[in-house]
């Protein structure tokens, strides 16, 4: 496939995972307060049945499509000290994986009826703060040199 295609599915894929992060982060949490409790429930289900529907499709195209990216710049991750380029994508693939582990952890406590709304809060605040700095190091991996 090529890169141009895979930097496209890319980014589409990443736009609907780090959106819906977003939504859940800075416009569902805030409107929890403003919102009778049991109609939040409400609406905190359909989000979910909905996100547990189409996010793993969602993460299927945005793995994929990075594991892609990530083999045409093999070279540089071979020494990712080597170049700023390197180094910056090399802490990107590591923030990715380590929100793929947050994926599991959340999918892993759901399944075992143990996923608590404290839980889901915290892992999605984590997570956030990952894809913001994934974000900026996607954007420095070509801008910032030394």
């Amino acid at each position: 496939m090529s890169y141009s295609v895979l930097v496209t599915l890319h980014l589409f894929a990443a736009l609907m995972f780090v959106g819906t992060v977003f939504f859940e982060v800075l416009i569902l949490e805030s409107v929890r307060k403003h919102v009778p409790r049991d109609m939040m429930r409400t609406l905190e289900i359909a989000i979910g049945v909905r996100a547990r529907s189409l996010m793993p499709w969602v993460l299927l195209i945005l793995y994929s499509a990075g594991i892609g990216m990530a083999w045409h710049h093999r070279a540089a991750l071979a020494h990712p000290l080597e170049s700023s380029f390197g180094l910056l994508l090399t802490i990107k693939i590591a923030l990715a994986l380590s929100v793929f582990g947050h994926f599991l952890t959340a999918m892993t406590l759901r399944r075992k009826g143990k996923l608590r709304s404290v839980h889901f809060k915290y892992i999605h605040l984590s997570v956030f703060c990952h894809m913001v700095g994934i974000v900026l190091l996607a954007k420095a991996m070509f801008y910032l040199h030394w």
